[in-house]
């Protein structure tokens, strides 16, 4: 029997060896890794389809948009339920929850063919996918001391990037064999593949406990919305969560109006615009942890890697403007790669100012808050394009949010706490 030895703070040690502990919290990593690069293969179907889907089925701008929005609306109501639940009843049973919920969505697609037959499918698969991030995040607290935080956050984010540079290569091919349905049973199948994985791995019993992890009764969610770094968290999300959504949904859709790319051809500017978000979801989180180790400072770090991020969005201002193809995509791919830094750095500020009890629940409220911007984003989007079908006001929103976001975020919450070096939390 593998027998565990209690440190000082309470967290177990398989066989009372520290080595057994970092590479239990990689294979964490690399599930959740897993688990959210389908779910964002799930969204990147629909954005990479709507030309076809646009024009068999005979949509208009705005009834993307209202499509779109479904989904959306869907992740707000549950991403603040989804946070609640992985709080109450673990990481790994909620996750399993949502996995399931969001894989039947998934499916579901294959077996609609009307506007209202495909918002009401997005609205369900939004309700399930709203659970992965609480429990992402969730995961870091659960398995990485905080100067490792970011960076693993940095790289189960980068599930979506890898997603999103697989999707353009895998989907087409799905398409052209066996038409538009069989690439929503794809997606919904890998999610089924993934969730027997999951159930699989022991990860309540390898997980160290602490102190601060014992039962406790839940806060309400009214106590959590009176304090500010709950404000900070969500008012930064609600701006820049809605940028994201923007190039998930109407990315390829800008590449085949702008540059008349086909479904096969803009394969490429989007797996080159995706390898940069991965490498910038990585990079901004290994950035913020070489600024925290450099100045000893939280507060430092986190905030001068999510201004670095800040500053590379800003020339997608004027993508739109751009004649060449490859130079609209450099300065889309360098946005991107900016988002993701700033998405590793700002999902890992819950961490920083709550307690683990609490973490999945802010989370999950600053996910509501970002995807009722999503909501907003796609109805805006929807109805200009169909007014004016140019994409420049929309872009200039793009590259200038993340430095009113940092402003705001810096106002709410001066100073993040300091939290302990993972050497003190081993000793």
């Amino acid at each position: 029997m593998t027998a565990r030895h209690e440190t000082q703070n309470g967290s177990t040690l398989l066989d009372g060896r520290r080595t057994e502990w970092p590479r239990v919290r990689w294979v964490v990593c690399a599930l959740v890794f897993a688990a959210t690069t389908i779910n964002y293969m799930d969204r990147e179907v629909m954005g990479l389809l709507a030309p076809i889907l646009q024009h068999v089925l005979k949509w208009s701008e705005a009834q993307y948009g209202y499509i779109i929005m479904s989904f959306q609306i869907a992740y707000a109501i549950g991403y603040v339920t989804s946070g609640r639940m992985m709080d109450a009843i673990g990481t790994r049973l909620g996750y399993a929850v949502s996995v399931t919920i969001w894989s039947i969505a998934s499916c579901m697609h294959a077996l609609v063919g009307t506007v209202s037959g495909f918002a009401l499918a997005r609205f369900l698969l939004g309700l399930g996918e709203s659970g992965n991030f609480p429990a992402a995040v969730k995961s870091t607290v659960d398995y990485f001391p905080a100067e490792e935080r970011a960076l693993a956050t940095g790289l189960l984010n980068s599930g979506m990037n890898v997603a999103v540079q697989i999707t353009p290569l895998c989907i087409p091919w799905v398409v052209l064999r066996w038409g538009w349905h069989a690439a929503f049973l794809t997606t919904g199948l890998l999610g089924f593949l993934w969730l027997a994985v999951w159930m699989a791995f022991p990860y309540d019993r390898l997980r160290p406990q602490t102190p601060e992890e014992q039962p406790t009764e839940q806060e309400s969610i009214w106590l959590l919305l009176g304090e500010r770094n709950t404000w900070s968290f969500s008012v930064a999300k609600f701006l820049t969560d809605t940028i994201w959504w923007f190039y998930l949904y109407w990315l390829p859709k800008f590449f085949a109006s702008r540059f008349g790319l086909t479904i096969g051809e803009m394969a490429l500017p989007l797996t080159v615009v995706y390898l940069a978000a991965s490498a910038g979801s990585i990079g901004g989180g290994a950035l913020a942890g070489l600024l925290i180790r450099l100045r000893d400072s939280v507060n430092f770090g986190r905030k001068m890697a999510m201004l670095v991020c800040a500053i590379c969005a800003v020339p997608v201002a004027f993508a739109s403007a751009i004649p060449h193809l490859w130079w609209a995509t450099a300065v889309i791919a360098l946005a991107a790669g900016a988002h993701q830094g700033w998405s590793a750095n700002l999902f890992t500020t819950p961490a920083d100012m709550f307690s683990a009890h609490r973490v999945a629940t802010v989370v999950g409220i600053g996910g509501t808050a970002g995807a009722i911007g999503g909501v907003l984003l796609a109805w805006i989007a929807g109805q200009v394009l169909q007014q004016t079908h140019d994409y420049k006001w929309l872009f200039a929103i793009c590259g200038l949010v993340y430095l009113f976001s940092l402003l705001c975020f810096q106002l709410l919450t001066p100073r993040l706490p300091n939290a302990p070096k993972h050497s003190e939390q081993l000793e």
